[in-house]
């Protein structure tokens, strides 16, 4: 996998954890839901970034 394609998919996923993590918190008012969806983007991540 190229560089850029691996730069491609953090931005792609870094996109999600910013407004992704803006959203739950401002829903549930707490940081526990966005601690387990940045786990999980980040396990996507490192997935991806894997192979």
């Amino acid at each position: 996998m190229s560089i850029a394609r691996k730069f491609g998919i953090l931005i792609f996923l870094a996109v999600p954890a910013i407004v992704g993590g803006g959203i739950l918190y401002a829903t549930f008012e707490g940081y526990a839901p966005v601690f387990i969806f940045e786990t999980i983007l980040l396990i996507i991540a490192i997935g991806v970034f894997s192979r």
